[in-house]
């Protein structure tokens, strides 16, 4: 933290000793941190992993080994060493089934150390009962919302009593269903928000549009359908994987634009998806310049409700 020049070293040290006599400490530290943090790191990265390589305290799922991890460590201060020189100074900590399954320990004990930094999306077995109690414990813990979507062991991923009841329980808490998804199941999609219209639903990665090098105009239009639900928000995000697979990422632009013209930039939010974003030649700067620095047809308003505001309202509501 930068010392105002108001102060010196010993005066403040004496107002900190008679702040925490009155109990006061604390709050005013908190909020006068945050309020410098917000002046020079003011973006929010909505989508990053992290994971460590202390497995005692952190096992992965069904025991495997530390050499699966791809980078080996990727943890919460090497993602904000990463973020902070572009001007991010939060970020949405997304749980990884293929390394900590339903163990979201590593995410919630970030969010334990710099609860104004980080929310997370969790996850949890939607096959196990009582879905919504956990979902609600959870909020408690920093968890905003809930990564779903078909995996290989779970192909039918909106047909459980458990997957109901999260989307019933998330109209209540506001927590986002979030969707790991590609363009072949927003059709399911749609019917479940017109199941649940109450329900808060993020759409990850551009419902994967473009991830084979084309931006196929069916599928954008498919996408661009569903912002009638007004409860869906749309992740522009994880630009190494989409398109040309390489920065300066210019050709996402086209259907970034369209996404802005149906659900509006309230609706959309940048992220990186680290630290997959970090595979060469791709890194993070790239990442964010796209939006930070080179689209043109949005206003200062707009683009901070890109970089920011949509990510706050829908993660840091608590």
């Amino acid at each position: 933290m930068t010392q105002t020049s108001r102060f010196s070293r010993r005066s403040l040290l004496s107002s900190a000793t008679a702040a925490v006599a009155a109990g006061t400490l604390l709050p005013l530290a908190s909020k006068a941190t945050f309020a410098m943090e917000e002046d020079k790191h003011p973006w929010i990265d909505a989508h990053s992993h992290i994971w460590t390589t202390d497995l005692k305290s952190y096992p992965l799922r069904n025991n495997q080994p530390v050499e699966v991890l791809e980078p080996r460590s990727f943890t919460d201060e090497e993602l904000m060493a990463i973020a902070r020189p572009e001007g991010v100074g939060r970020a949405v900590l997304i749980q990884h089934h293929p390394y900590h399954g339903f163990d979201n320990s590593y995410l919630i004990d970030a969010w334990k150390k710099h609860p104004d930094r980080f929310r997370i999306v969790g996850q949890i077995d939607d096959k196990k009962p009582h879905t919504d109690v956990l979902m609600k414990d959870m909020l408690k813990t920093g968890v905003t919302g809930f990564r779903i979507g078909p995996r290989d062991d779970a192909p039918q991923w909106l047909a459980t009593d458990g997957m109901n009841l999260m989307w019933k329980t998330a109209a209540q808490t506001r927590q986002s269903m979030c969707c790991l998804i590609g363009a072949e199941n927003l059709e399911q999609l749609d019917e479940m928000c017109k199941k649940f219209p109450d329900t808060p639903v993020v759409i990850d990665h551009f419902a994967r549009i473009g991830e084979d090098g084309q931006m196929r105009e069916k599928d954008v239009s498919t996408l661009c359908q569903l912002a009638s639900h007004k409860l869906i928000t749309v992740k522009i995000s994880a630009y190494y994987a989409f398109g040309a697979k390489k920065p300066p990422h210019y050709e996402l632009v086209p259907m970034i634009k369209r996404l802005c013209e149906t659900y509006g930039p309230s609706r959309l939010m940048w992220a990186s998806d680290c630290p997959y974003q970090l595979t060469a030649p791709n890194t993070y700067a790239d990442s964010i310049a796209v939006i930070r620095d080179h689209i043109d047809f949005v206003t200062p308003e707009e683009r901070r409700m890109l970089l920011r505001t949509t990510a706050e309202s829908t993660f840091f509501f608590v």
